[in-house]
């Protein structure tokens, strides 16, 4: 399991959801991905990709006006 960070400021949805799609699609099964966004709805979007495609969201947080969702890559 490795931990990996995705840098999706400045992006207007949808494209943190698209990078985010980009990015799993290259990591293994218990990889960790932090998505670092600056568009607000991310915060939803993200998660509902998640349960779209069954990885499992770890959460959501602010920090320096930045919303930084964790999300674990789940393979089937």
């Amino acid at each position: 399991m490795s931990h990996f960070t995705l840098d999706a400021r400045r992006l207007l949805c949808p494209m943190p959801v698209i990078r985010t799609q980009q990015r799993v699609e290259t990591l293994a099964a218990g990889d960790t991905l932090d998505i670092i966004c600056t568009d607000p709805g991310a915060q939803n979007d993200i998660p509902a990709w998640c349960r779209v495609h069954g990885h499992k969201l770890l959460g959501c947080r602010t920090q320096d006006r930045e919303l930084i969702v964790s999300v674990e890559v789940v393979k089937s």
